[in-house]
């Protein structure tokens, strides 16, 4: 059998060949077999020589995976002598996109279906430019999720205006799932096999989508307990969550569960009664049919992107200035014109995407449940307190009922070897994978030590988890603890300035093998942390910040330290 890559590529040559020439072709390939099989090398008339390329890889990254990505090809791609780099798409300058030979880029996929914060920029760039990019060969890696609704949307778009600018494609587009360790081995495989079997690499194959996504299990199960882990007074609204499953939950420590949520009845009966259109009234959108309630409640009117915007723009006609706003508040501004309808609106509304959240329980201390832990996410548009879809969703879940939802795999922030220590960084809910990390190696007897940094507001109302963490240190389990309770001193603390008090042994810990974890905001928090660690290194080894990020990186490309952020 032919990989994907290979049939397109063969595929490609017969529908471009004329009928002599395939008549030839066969008669080539007869002699060559009836050669080998009589041990004598059989004359060619052009042998495939390797080729020299000098592959330039772009990636574009939201929570590091593209780059990671992009890291473990060029490092492959030196051990077999090929002369690659890799760069920030951010970094990039497309002034110089046409005068590159072989170009390959790796995409992941944001929200709904848009291009990591670093990419946008240069996409936007590409699509106005008049660049001409017919002497560029190039490939495209999607990343992306396949239980959102535009997959790999990023990787597609980019794959479509490169052709249209004149690039030939060197392979097919992939689109990759979560689960992609493989997807990227059989990448490079039939990139190496493109780099030495093709004389040139001006390959211009035709467009397949090579599409190898794990198959994700969805479960069924009830919320069995929910109690919120922070004290009257606080700021904050923090549920620990129990969900219980007759099946078998699956999962590792590191993992996520992704729950899709629903609207609320009350937001469905507005647009409803916007549109004069009874809930049971049943509406047929592409061969489906819904009742106009069922297609409300599962299709995403919170945060609606400026292309969505634009849509709903169009069909109220009005022009909505807004680069994300909810329906709800768009059609409060603007009475329902005469020939609006809810099966426009319902066709222009992507499903809801689903929501991932770190699991907090590990499955050898947890028997049969997967625990949450959820902060309601509130916020302000103008005057009004809003709340987060799915983190309300959660909080008024009843007890005792069916929730469905599935187990999000993330290979990408794993424990290591049980005799490795262990460094996590978690302040507010970031705090829920390590709870996993702590009641996994505390049930499996690990013998590398833990080192917990945790934060929030204050000490009396915010510290999750508590009394666990407290037995976790009487019992030697957990090795380290620093707290950084922001607000119960005139100068704020936070997990980074505890990072910098601590910067000796901290630098002594990673000295001696141990790993770095950091889970929760991704701005500013993680990016703080970061740098903080990229002063501790440099202060501690006494060397400079470029030399520290160089360190941390390396790390990074190791596996030794992974980031959760969101």
């Amino acid at each position: 059998m032919l990989s994907e890559t290979k049939l397109s590529l063969l595929q490609q040559l017969v529908q471009s060949a004329t009928n002599e020439e395939i008549i030839w072709t066969k008669g080539y390939l007869a002699g060559y077999l009836d050669g080998n099989k009589l041990g004598v090398n059989t004359p060619v008339t052009s042998a495939a020589i390797p080729v020299s390329v000098k592959p330039l890889i772009i990636y574009g990254t939201e929570t590091g995976n593209s780059k990671k990505v992009a890291s473990q090809l060029l490092a492959n791609f030196k051990k077999n002598k090929i002369q690659a780099k890799a760069v920030d798409v951010f970094q990039y300058d497309l002034t110089k996109l046409e005068k590159e030979s072989l170009v390959l880029f790796v995409m992941s996929t944001q929200g709904e279906g848009e291009f990591p914060q670093n990419a946008i920029a240069f996409y936007e760039k590409l699509k106005a430019s008049d660049v001409d990019l017919s002497n560029v060969s190039f490939g495209v890696f999607g990343l992306g999720d396949s239980s959102y609704p535009l997959f790999c949307n990023a990787g597609v778009l980019l794959d479509e205006i490169l052709i249209k600018k004149g690039g030939k494609q060197l392979l097919p587009l992939v689109k990759a799932d979560v689960d992609f360790a493989q997807n990227v081995i059989d990448w490079e495989n039939d990139l190496l096999n493109v780099f030495n079997d093709s004389p040139t690499t001006d390959t211009n194959v035709s467009i397949a989508k090579s599409e190898k996504t794990a198959h994700k299990k969805n479960y069924t199960g009830i919320i069995s307990h929910k109690v919120i882990l922070n004290d009257k007074g606080s700021n904050k609204e923090t549920y620990h969550i129990e969900i219980t499953s007759e099946d078998e939950i699956i999962y590792e420590p590191g993992d996520a569960l992704g729950v899709i949520p629903k609207n609320t009845q009350e937001d469905i009966a507005f647009i409803l009664n916007y549109f004069g259109t009874d809930a049971t009234q049943e509406i047929t959108i592409k061969d489906q049919k819904e009742t106009a309630e069922k297609w409300l409640s599962e299709r995403n009117i919170k945060g609606l992107s400026k292309r969505s915007l634009d849509q709903i723009g169009t069909l109220i006609q009005t022009y909505i200035e807004f680069e994300k706003a909810d329906l709800i508040d768009v059609l409060k501004q603007v009475s329902k014109p005469e020939m609006a309808t809810i099966e426009a609106l319902i066709t222009i509304l992507l499903p809801i995407a689903p929501r991932l959240y770190s699991i907090s329980s590990s499955p050898e201390a947890h028997d049969e449940q997967v625990h949450l832990t959820v902060n309601l996410n509130t916020f302000k548009v103008g005057n009004i307190i809003k709340t987060g879809l799915a983190s309300q969703f959660l909080a008024d879940y009843p007890i005792d009922t069916e929730l469905e939802f599935y187990i999000h795999k993330n290979q990408n922030f794993r424990l290591p070897n049980e005799d490795t220590d262990v460094i996590m960084i978690g302040p507010g809910t970031g705090i829920a994978p390590f709870r996993s990390f702590l009641a996994h190696r505390d049930a499996t007897g690990a013998e590398g030590k833990n080192w917990l940094f945790f934060g929030e507001q204050h000490f009396v109302l915010d510290f999750y988890y508590q009394t666990e963490i407290q037995e976790w240190i009487s019992t030697g389990v957990l090795s380290k603890l620093d707290t950084a309770f922001s607000r119960d001193q005139k100068q704020k603390i936070y997990v980074q300035d505890r990072i910098r008090e601590k910067a000796s042994d901290f630098n002594k810990w990673l000295e001696n093998g141990a790993s770095i974890y950091v889970c929760g905001q991704k701005s500013p928090m993680s990016q703080d942390v970061e740098q903080a660690i990229v002063e501790v290194i440099a202060k501690e080894r006494n060397i400079s910040q470029d030399q520290a990020k160089e360190v941390l990186e390396d790390l990074e490309n190791q596996g030794k330290y992974q980031k959760d952020v969101y």
